[in-house]
């Protein structure tokens, strides 16, 4: 008897693409009964472990069933904010997803294995125990072991799908568990403090305002740490005091080249102590060589790209926001030409035939054909290895050829992005030749460099870094002695950090651990959608400081502050605090300014003196810590649910005996009231 094999994808698309690769054919789809986006394919394969099967291959739409309180908790008024942290939780199928779980039920009922073809992730493992809790209510032979599997892939390209098909894994149960989890701290612990602030602050605001709209202000484990960057970082903008600094510059012309000379110590805040050192180098009059070296430097190929980076280089060289990248990455992989973007893995598994995809990129008359040609004849070069591999996914990379003029124009930018990143990773580090010069002049060392790049090498098809040579050095050897041409004291002023990037939030969340790589955009998003935050082209607006302040130091003055390297609940409309401005993608960076309610809600939480500030990302660092505790199998789901909302029931009942506190602040920012 035939066997009978019922595939599930996570997508519409990629049911097509996997059936399209199985069927060996353009197999056309039946529409399923009240969706008409979800298809039937059927057609036969020969499983190597079941033999020729009959396969019904067909697709959800993301999450199946959703969660959310009994009916008699879920009116705002129903109960103490506070009950929810306990308050039983139901879950269902929404309305729009009942005609695709009715399909399941209907494909299950006489099939003898089921097959999970969803995305290789958390979320990817628990939609599987969706799906495959939907199929056994109707056919329970499926929760035996070895009937309900996964297919392990990364891209969905032929070779690849049909290598996956043929080697079958059961679901991460473990990994299911940390999302299921997640999703039900996020959803006690998000609509507990939303009703709160809501109901205590937005009621406020909705009475000062005489508005008859309803004022929600949602909290999320994720979302507040992210706006608390934002803030941060505002009031260090905005609370900058400017410092003068003086420093001692040195100039000397030999064979018809300046030479600029710059201070050891770099600049000193005592005007005195740089007058005092000044006399005493002219007092000396000349100046002797105590150093001349030249020898060979290197920039670095970039890593091979994670979801992170490829969010941060996104908005830093495409100037587009964080989830627009991942939307048109997810299209890109959804056609096939890229592979999952997805990843926390820096490195690329030696048993990836990298020649070949390289091989790919020599179609057509790209830009970048000439270049892979290239790498094929000699310039090839291992990848570097970075320091992470999630053990799932690959480095996002091309692993298919197609030509810009198929794809629209965002989504040329980033695959063009992606193909220049993967074949600078493939190609030789830039090679140069760096000159350093010292020179004693009275008691004080003075320093000058020069740089010539020698091989561009991965530069040549990777235009988002920038070396170039430098200052041209004439030749001076160990032991000379010059009176320099020029010497003077020069003074400036510190400048105050810049408001934050997309970038730079970025790398803050990932630093803290806020959201996973998959989720951070969409936290940005929330605090913008909330409007407790609102972007602008960096330049855009006058600034509240002295941005103007300039060196002719090199390096004295640093413009930015250094870079460092989950969900929650709540519907309706935006808190208050200005309108977020729509600001055309080519205008330059984007950086995030708060409103004055999102300046409010952190200054009130962080001036209630809570030990753990909700501001702060050390709560949802802490539970992060644990979701991956449970997929590592030392915690189990219940004791990180328990451990967590003991955790953030005791803030909440501590912040609510404070909440006259966060009163004040809204008061004072948002109403501009003294006191």
């Amino acid at each position: 008897m035939v066997t009978k094999v019922l595939c599930v994808a996570e997508k519409p698309s990629i049911a097509r693409a996997v059936a399209g690769h199985l069927a060996g054919e353009n197999v056309q789809g039946r529409n399923i009964q009240g969706n008409n986006f979800t298809k039937n394919f059927e057609f036969d394969f020969n499983f190597p472990t079941w033999g020729p099967c009959s396969v019904v291959m067909t697709s959800v739409a993301g999450h199946l069933t959703s969660q959310d309180f009994a009916p008699e908790y879920k009116k705002w008024q129903s109960c103490d904010p506070a009950a929810l942290f306990e308050a039983p939780i139901v879950n269902f199928v929404d309305e729009d997803r009942k005609p695709i779980a009715a399909n399941i039920e209907r494909q299950a009922r006489y099939c003898q294995i089921l097959y999970i073809w969803t995305d290789c992730d958390r979320e990817g493992e628990h939609i599987g125990t969706e799906i495959r809790k939907t199929a056994s209510d109707i056919n329970p032979r499926l929760r035996q072991p070895g009937k309900t599997v996964r297919a392990r892939f990364s891209n969905i390209e032929r070779a690849h799908i049909l290598n996956a098909a043929r080697h079958p894994i059961p679901l991460d149960e473990a990994q299911a568990d940390a999302v299921s989890a997640r999703m039900e701290l996020d959803l006690r612990i998000g609509s507990s403090y939303t009703r709160s602030l809501t109901l205590n602050v937005g009621n406020i605001i909705k009475q000062r305002m005489h508005s008859d709209d309803k004022q929600i202000l949602s909290y999320g484990s994720c979302q507040f740490p992210t706006l608390g960057f934002v803030v941060e970082r505002y009031f260090r903008v905005r609370n900058f005091v400017p410092e003068t600094f003086w420093g001692i510059k040195v100039m000397h012309k030999k064979d018809d080249i300046d030479v600029s000379f710059r201070w050891a110590r770099g600049h000193l805040f005592d005007r005195m102590v740089v007058v005092i050192l000044f006399e005493r180098c002219l007092t000396a009059k000349t100046a002797r060589v105590t150093k001349m070296q030249t020898k060979p430097t290197s920039k670095w190929k970039p890593l091979p790209l994670t979801t992170v980076e490829l969010q941060k280089c996104g908005s830093r060289f495409l100037r587009m926001d964080s989830q627009r990248v991942m939307q048109l990455a997810e299209q890109l992989y959804q056609k096939g030409w890229i592979s999952y973007p997805r990843t926390e893995t820096d490195q690329f598994d030696r048993a990836i035939d990298l020649r070949a995809l390289i091989t790919k990129q020599t179609q057509g008359q790209t830009p970048w054909t000439a270049f892979a040609n290239g790498l094929l004849n000699g310039e090839f070069s291992n990848p570097r290895q970075g320091r992470n591999n999630d053990k799932a996914h690959p480095p996002i990379h091309p692993v298919n050829f197609v030509s810009p003029e198929n794809l629209t124009v965002e989504e040329q930018r980033v695959h063009e992005f992606i193909v220049r990143r993967f074949l600078a990773c493939c190609a030789k580090d830039a090679q140069g030749s760096k000159t350093e010069v010292s020179i004693l002049y009275g008691p004080e060392t003075f320093n000058t460099s020069g740089l010539i790049v020698l091989e561009r090498n991965y530069l040549d098809v990777y235009p988002y870094d920038k070396w170039t040579s430098s200052q041209d050095l004439p030749n001076y050897r160990e032991g000379d002695v010059f009176e320099p041409t020029e010497a003077r004291i020069e003074d400036g002023k510190t400048s105050p950090p810049t408001y934050l990037t997309e970038p730079e939030l970025i790398g803050l969340m990932d630093a803290n651990g806020i959201g996973t790589d998959a989720t951070m955009a969409e936290h940005i998003a929330k605090i913008k959608e909330r409007q407790y935050v609102q972007t602008q082209a960096r330049g855009a607006a006058p600034r509240q400081v002295d941005q103007d302040a300039e060196s002719d130091f090199e390096d004295v003055a640093d413009r930015t502050a250094p870079q460092a390297r989950g969900r929650g609940r709540g519907r309706g409309r935006a808190g208050r605090g200005g309108a977020q401005r729509a600001v055309p993608q080519n205008q330059g960076m984007q950086e995030f300014i708060p409103t004055t309610l999102g300046v409010a809600l952190v200054e009130g939480y962080d001036n209630m003196g809570l030990e753990t500030s909700l501001s702060k990302p050390f709560l949802r660092k802490e539970m992060e810590l644990k979701m991956k505790a449970i997929c590592e199998g030392r915690m189990t789901r219940r004791e990180v649910v328990q451990e967590s909302l003991d955790q953030y029931r005791d803030v909440y009942i501590r912040a609510q005996r404070q909440l006259p506190v966060l009163h004040a602040a809204v008061r004072k920012y948002v109403f501009g009231e003294a006191g």
